[in-house]
C-alpha cells in the first residue's frame, strides 16, 4: 500500500470565533513530497529558498485572538497557491497546454507560475519536462483544497461579523530589496500590500503601518510587493472582504543560509501578536465602514 500523501492544508480554528480577522500563510509549507524531491534537479536546501520559512509559526497565536489561521502545508516550489490555478509555462511541459491556461502572465514570464520553473535563487527546478496530467493532479490535490478552506473561513467570518479582514502572511528575502532614500539606508523590514488601496479599507493599512512603525520596524507600502493573487482575487471592500498582504524581511528572524531561527524570532512573534490586537481593536471600532455596503437598488 503506498504511503499516504501529506494533507495540503491545515486550518487552525479558535476555540471561540471572536474576531473578523483571518490569517493565511500560503508559502510556509515544508512537507516536500519524496517523488518531487527525487525528480528535482536541485537539493532540498536549494528548493527551500522559495519557502516563507516559519511564517506560520510567527502568526501561530492567531487562534488565541479568536481568528483562524489557514496554512498551506506543501511547499511553494511544488505548487504555489498564491497564483491563478492555471498560470503555467508551456516550455515546462511535454505536450501543448489547453487554451484555458494563462501562459502569458508576468509571473509565468518570471518563472514563478502556479508550478514554478525556478526557485528564489533563479535556479531551474526540474530535470525533465512535466506532463499536463501532473499539473492537473497537483492543482486538484493541493490548490483547490487550500482555496476551498480559505473561502470557507472568509465566508464564516463575513456571515458572523458582517465583514472579514484577511491578512495574507509572507516573508521576503533580505537581498535584492530597494533601499531607503534617507540617510541610514537600512533595507526594508516589512512591506504592506493593499493593491494601492483597492483590496482593503485604508484604515486597516494605516493601523498596520502605524503599529509596526511604532515598534521600530521600517515599513513601506506596495513597493515592491503590492499584493498577489490572494489579495487581488479575494479583496472586495465594498463586499465586506478586506485583504492586506504582509511581507516580512527574513533576516529579522532567521538565518537564510542555515534556516535557523534567530534570537529575535520571539520578539517579532510578540510584536505580531500586538499587531493582531491592534487590528482587532480597529475592526471593533469601524464595523459599519467595513461591512458589506449593500446598494439601495438591491
Amino acid at each position: 500500500m503506498p504511503p499516504a500523501s501529506p494533507p495540503p492544508v491545515d486550518v487552525r480554528e479558535p476555540q471561540q470565533p471572536l474576531s473578523p480577522l483571518v490569517f493565511a500563510s500560503p508559502h510556509s509549507g515544508s512537507d516536500y513530497p519524496v517523488e518531487f524531491v527525487a525528480s528535482a534537479a536541485l537539493d532540498l536546501a536549494t528548493l527551500r529558498k522559495s519557502e516563507d520559512c516559519f511564517v506560520d509559526e510567527l502568526f501561530s497565536d492567531a487562534p488565541a485572538h479568536g481568528a483562524p489561521l489557514v496554512r498551506a502545508l506543501l511547499p511553494r516550489a511544488y505548487l504555489d497557491v498564491n497564483r491563478e490555478p492555471y498560470e503555467l509555462d508551456p516550455d515546462m511541459f511535454d505536450t501543448p497546454l489547453p487554451p484555458h491556461v494563462n501562459a502569458g502572465s508576468a509571473r509565468v514570464a518570471a518563472g514563478l507560475g502556479t508550478i514554478a520553473r525556478i526557485v528564489a535563487s533563479r535556479r531551474e527546478i526540474y530535470r525533465d519536462k512535466l506532463s499536463f496530467t501532473e499539473a492537473e493532479r497537483r492543482i486538484a490535490d493541493v490548490y483547490r483544497p487550500y482555496h476551498q478552506a480559505l473561502r470557507a473561513v472568509i465566508q464564516r467570518a463575513r456571515e458572523r461579523f458582517g465583514f472579514c479582514i484577511l491578512i495574507d502572511c509572507h516573508s521576503m528575502p533580505s537581498t535584492g530589496l530597494p533601499l531607503s532614500v534617507d540617510s541610514d539606508m537600512r533595507t526594508l523590514d516589512i512591506v504592506l500590500g493593499d493593491r494601492a488601496g483597492l483590496s482593503c479599507h485604508g484604515g486597516i493599512t494605516d493601523t498596520a503601518d502605524e503599529t509596526l512603525a511604532a515598534l521600530g520596524y521600517r515599513v513601506v507600502r506596495n513597493n515592491p510587493y503590492a499584493g498577489g493573487f490572494t489579495t487581488q482575487h479575494y479583496g472586495d471592500p465594498s463586499g465586506g472582504i478586506h485583504v492586506l498582504q504582509v511581507e516580512i524581511n527574513r533576516a529579522l528572524y532567521m538565518d537564510e543560509i542555515t534556516f535557523a531561527r534567530r534570537p529575535a524570532f520571539d520578539r517579532l512573534k510578540s510584536d505580531l501578536n500586538h499587531l493582531m490586537r491592534r487590528l482587532q481593536a480597529f475592526a471593533g471600532g469601524f464595523t459599519h465602514e467595513l461591512t458589506y455596503q449593500r446598494l439601495s437598488a438591491e
